[in-house]
């Protein structure tokens, strides 16, 4: 599969199989992240690999109830000290879109999550104060292949060139 495939296939995954997510496959995601780039390669990105099932049930909770967070199998938790770097949330979105392309390809799926209480997923993962959880990505096999999204803007909706020309 190259790149584009899977950005054609890629999507969010919100029911998983009953199936836990093999360690060389959860490496190969983790390392995707490793190697995405940032501002001037600070690398600031921190993530917490959630497998515990019952931390897993707790970060329900802190995502504002999405239940199939608590399908997941794995709970990625994206964080960085926001005094390291002003760029800290461009930079873990960057590597967080480099695992959910690499699931892609490895027969698994994700779900961005963006909606979510940070003291919450701070307290049930003992993460200290001055740190931000920026986004969680739940990954797991997908429980059925779902519908990709067909409807997309054109291209002359959302791009210019040398100039705004947007008819708002």
């Amino acid at each position: 599969m190259d790149v584009f495939d899977a950005i054609r296939k890629r999507r969010s995954v919100r029911s998983y199989q009953d199936r836990p997510v093999e360690k060389e496959k959860l490496e190969k995601v983790l390392e995707a992240a490793r190697l995405a780039p940032s501002a001037k390669n600070r690398q600031e990105w921190r993530f917490i690999v959630v497998t515990d099932e019952e931390k897993i049930k707790m970060l329900v909770d802190a995502c504002k109830g999405q239940r199939f967070v608590g399908e997941a199998p794995v709970v990625i938790v994206g964080l960085a000290d926001p005094s390291v770097s002003r760029w800290y949330k461009v930079d873990i979105g960057i590597a967080m879109e480099h695992m959910a392309l690499e699931a892609v390809e490895l027969g698994l799926g994700t779900c961005w999550i963006g909606a979510f209480y940070p003291e919450k997923v701070k307290e049930i993962l003992d993460i200290p104060d001055e740190k931000e959880v920026v986004a969680l990505l739940t990954l797991g096999y997908p429980k059925d292949e779902g519908k990709l999204i067909t409807s997309r803007k054109g291209l002359n909706e959302i791009v210019c060139y040398n100039r705004y020309c947007f008819q708002d």
